[in-house]
């Protein structure tokens, strides 16, 4: 489980029970903490005792049936977030600190995950479909035991998952991942040779879009901006405002202008060298800077082709 914590925390707000719409307060300040548990889930808790408690700090906290491990992510929720929390019923409470005999003891669960990925491939021979088993995740009081997996397309696993619970006598839970799931729980290095954004800081996946290549003037060759989960780069995301924000200053594509007594369209633009590149009905092309393409004469502003 990574404990890189290098991620911009947005300003969090501290809630206690003064909101109406929440638990009325006894007068003690409670701790609303977010963690995230080995399986990659995020919840939130109550922190009713007032435990000394830090970010990175593994906690058992409880869960539907039991209680299980998790890392201390955040000392504080937003406002919304957490009422939306109460009113699901999804708030729990922290039991403890874990000890280092907790701490001993993720060791042995490790042992015993392995060998029930090898016990769950063994089972899946006898099986007409196919499944990659990507992890295999223990409760941490063992009452459950779930296994992470990619498969083209829908699977009927109805009955082998019947088998596997009577061989492992927990509960069994079967979960479809996609292809950034699979790269996080993975991990490894990537183009820029760090680790992957999502196996380090990242915890939720925001949606990037093929738009966001093209504000960046990347979308030429897709191959080159997409990440070993085959799907666009989370950092075109991050940096996504930056751009919008410089191309306030750059003209639309298409935009005609004269430039040396001829017309020339807009075909590109770039915001990191701060030019504008432009083209002909000759096929010409130039690039001015953009202090210098300010000064000339607009023909058109409506996106046409040719000018």
């Amino acid at each position: 489980m990574s404990t890189d914590q290098n991620s911009k925390i947005p300003e969090y707000l501290s809630v206690i029970g003064s909101n109406p719409r929440l638990p009325e307060s006894d007068g003690t300040l409670h701790e609303f903490i977010e963690v995230e548990f080995r399986t990659g889930r995020l919840g939130y808790y109550q922190n009713p005792s007032n435990l000394q408690i830090c970010p990175e700090d593994l906690i058992l906290v409880e869960v539907e049936r039991g209680e299980d491990i998790a890392q201390v992510m955040h000392l504080s929720v937003s406002s919304p977030e957490l009422e939306a929390r109460y009113e699901s019923g999804s708030i729990g409470r922290i039991r403890r600190i874990a000890s280092e005999e907790d701490i001993n003891r993720l060791n042995t669960i490790a042992q015993e995950e392995e060998k029930a990925a090898n016990e769950f491939l063994g089972i899946l021979e006898r099986y007409p479909f196919e499944m990659k088993l990507i992890e295999a995740i223990y409760q941490f009081d063992g009452n459950k035991l779930t296994f992470f997996f990619t498969s083209d397309g829908r699977i009927d696993f109805r009955q082998f998952v019947r088998e596997l619970a009577m061989v492992f006598k927990t509960r069994i839970e079967l979960h479809q991942t996609t292809g950034r799931d699979e790269a996080r729980r993975l991990g490894g290095f990537g183009m820029c040779g760090k680790q992957y954004c999502c196996g380090t800081f990242l915890k939720r996946f925001n949606q990037v879009t093929i738009k966001m290549a093209k504000d960046q003037n990347l979308a030429g060759n897709l191959s080159k901006i997409s990440g070993p989960c085959g799907r666009l780069l989370c950092c075109l995301n991050f940096e996504e405002d930056f751009y919008l924000e410089e191309a306030k200053d750059f003209p639309d594509i298409g935009v005609c202008v004269e430039f040396e007594s001829k017309k020339f369209i807009v075909y590109k633009i770039d915001v990191i060298n701060k030019k504008v590149f432009l083209t002909s009905d000759d096929q010409e092309l130039i690039d001015v800077p953009l202090e210098q393409f300010k000064k000339l004469k607009i023909i058109s502003t409506l996106i046409v082709e040719p000018c």
